[in-house]
């Protein structure tokens, strides 16, 4: 499932890439909301980026696209003994709890000029995960890693965000503009991991993962380029 996932987002990103008449990136901040919010009481960070085929115009005010984002919604880090036999290494161990999303995009921006409103709508889906990593104390390299818990929520939402111009005619960008946006997720149950839910316990990793919808709204500053 995962893979068949992997190559059909590679295929549309691939697609819209080539294509692509606008194409932005943003840093966001994510706020779980509902009973997601009751398990990850905390703000997450992350990227987004999203491609559209077209640029919207008075004739066509609309465009279509993909939107791929990914945010870290926990982290731990501790230092723990290489293993029960060699107590006297210490090795650094960080675990991180992830949410990567894929939508498609339409988009709605109706008005022209250096200051353009806009609303979005999204369908598509998340990949939340956590993955451990080992790391040597001393060179900060990691020499194991691995997938901990996993799942996939289905989700849609909906945007509203305001670009304003900042330069024009910048080679094969015709406008840069700057991006402020807000969004609400909804997102399907799913059974993820937080900071508390791994335990180790006479050597062996127990895990006890939460159960809820994935709700999510996050805050984005960025740029958006047309071509």
């Amino acid at each position: 499932m995962k893979k068949l996932l992997g190559v059909f987002i590679s295929l549309i990103l691939i697609t819209i890439t080539i294509n692509a008449q606008t194409v932005g990136g943003s840093i966001m901040i994510g706020s779980p909301q509902g009973d997601f919010r009751t398990n990850v009481d905390r703000l997450g960070y992350g990227l987004q980026f999203h491609g559209t085929l077209w640029s919207p115009s008075i004739e066509r005010p609309f465009t279509v696209g993909l939107n791929i984002g990914y945010m870290v919604y926990g982290e731990v880090s501790e230092r723990r003994p290489l293993s029960e036999f060699i107590p006297d290494v210490t090795v650094e161990v960080n675990r991180t709890n992830n949410l990567a999303n894929f939508h498609l995009l339409l988009q709605v921006s109706p008005f022209m000029g250096t200051v353009r409103p806009y609303i979005e709508g999204l369908i598509g889906g998340a990949y939340i995960f956590t993955t451990s990593e080992v790391k040597s104390t001393s060179t900060q390299l990691t020499f194991a890693e691995s997938t901990n818990w996993d799942d996939f929520t289905w989700s849609y939402g909906a945007g509203a965000g305001l670009l304003l111009l900042i330069s024009r005619d910048l080679g094969e960008v015709k406008d840069l503009y700057l991006d402020l946006k807000a969004r609400y997720v909804y997102g399907t149950e799913a059974q993820y991991l937080t900071e508390n839910d791994v335990r180790v316990v006479g050597g062996r990793v127990l895990y006890f993962p939460k159960k809820s919808k994935t709700d999510l709204m996050t805050f984005h500053v960025g740029v958006v380029a047309y071509f």
